[in-house]
């Protein structure tokens, strides 16, 4: 089965779709994504990238007279949060906001359909409240702890406004770090890590991110790109290589001009940053063993010449450890360097938990999956 009907109202219907397909695809590949006044980029690849959750994977997505209008995606995971294990929901690929847009004059047919839209938004929204809100719950069983969460631009304010109306909470905030090198060399003590050393590296990941929230390793070795530096046999440093590409729109600020339109003009800047096609390596599961922090740059380097790219991009919680870690390092490049980049913010909504088991999301730095940005 492809689909299910979940509401019909008036015009709109919503239907849970089980994997991805060619609307939904050309949809998210056409949105044009980020916040007015701030980068806006569209996303290739998509399909291939969605694919990799599998079963875990589906999209509500909202129809106005038959045509797609706007998709959710809902991805059911566990994450582990200090320590403890929880069944989380992670939204992704949230475009719907022109679903809920109408023209008219007040109190005309344009406005008449404006209060139907704003009837099933709010059926809608009341499904990202929690596993109970949805129709597919199961009442007569009593609701086991569960979070559900979003990560969302500081300045896209229609984003924020939704799930704010959804019922989310902010959480943490976290920054963009970028690595470049002009000409990456590869260094002789990186080397891929071999799948029968996964659960070795699993739980040095886990030790790591103990003291996190959303901790999830789904993705941690996708594609068994996982590389990580040696001294003698111990790992001291690794990483999980993850293509991804984008084509920048806009860039606001003087620096965006900058870096639109005169430096990829340039043969060795173009090398970085290329707007029509700007590739990059997603550095997920970044683990480093403590005193060995400035191995990094080392490492990233290497990971750059054998993958074949210049570019990497991560997302680090702002009050983490890695990040300051990495924000100081004098080693990350000239991209890092001309970054300006706003914050991410961290929303969650959370179901059957007590108010000091929320605390900790609060206080304990969030671990953002660099695979749910590639």
């Amino acid at each position: 089965m492809e689909h299910t009907n979940i509401l019909d109202y008036k015009r709109l219907e919503l239907k849970k779709v089980y994997s991805i397909n060619e609307d939904i695809t050309a949809l998210l590949e056409k949105t044009v994504q980020g916040s007015e006044g701030g980068m806006r980029w569209t996303v290739h690849n998509i399909s291939e990238k969605a694919g990799a959750y599998g079963d875990s994977l589906y999209f509500l997505a909202l129809y106005k007279k038959s045509s797609l209008m706007g998709v959710v995606g809902v991805c059911r995971r566990k994450t582990l949060n200090c320590g403890r294990e929880y069944d989380s929901t992670y939204l992704r690929y949230l475009a719907i906001q022109s679903a809920f847009q109408t023209a008219g004059a007040p109190g005309g047919r344009g406005q008449r359909l404006t209060n139907v839209e704003e009837g099933f938004k709010h059926n809608l929204l009341s499904m990202f409240r929690g596993p109970g809100h949805n129709p597919e719950h199961d009442h007569s069983q009593p609701e086991s702890p569960h979070v559900m969460y979003a990560y969302i631009e500081s300045k896209n304010e229609r984003s924020k406004n939704l799930i704010h109306q959804a019922g989310y909470e902010y959480i943490r905030s976290f920054l963009t770090v970028a690595f470049s090198r002009f000409s990456p060399r590869s260094d002789r003590s990186v080397a891929l890590l071999a799948p029968e050393s996964q659960p070795e590296m699993s739980r040095l990941l886990a030790g790591q991110y103990a003291d996190y929230c959303f901790y999830t390793d789904e993705f941690s070795f996708y594609r068994n790109r996982y590389y990580v530096k040696r001294k003698g046999n111990e790992i001291i440093a690794g990483v999980c290589a993850i293509p991804a590409e984008y084509r920048v729109v806009n860039v606001p600020g003087v620096w965006g001009w900058m870096i639109m339109k005169v430096l990829p003009a340039t043969p060795f800047f173009r090398r970085l940053f290329n707007p029509g096609k700007f590739r990059y390596l997603v550095l997920g599961a970044i683990y480093c063993r403590k005193g060995y922090e400035d191995h990094l740059p080392d490492l990233f380097e290497a990971v750059c010449a054998e993958e074949g790219y210049h570019t990497a991009l991560t997302w680090l919680d702002d009050h983490s450890e890695l990040y300051e870690t990495l924000r100081t390092n004098r080693r990350m490049g000239m991209l890092n360097r001309m970054l300006n980049a706003k914050p991410g913010l961290v929303y969650a909504s959370f179901s059957g938990m007590t108010e000091s088991e929320k605390e900790k999301f609060y206080d304990k730095p969030a671990y953002i999956s660099g695979f749910d940005f590639s």
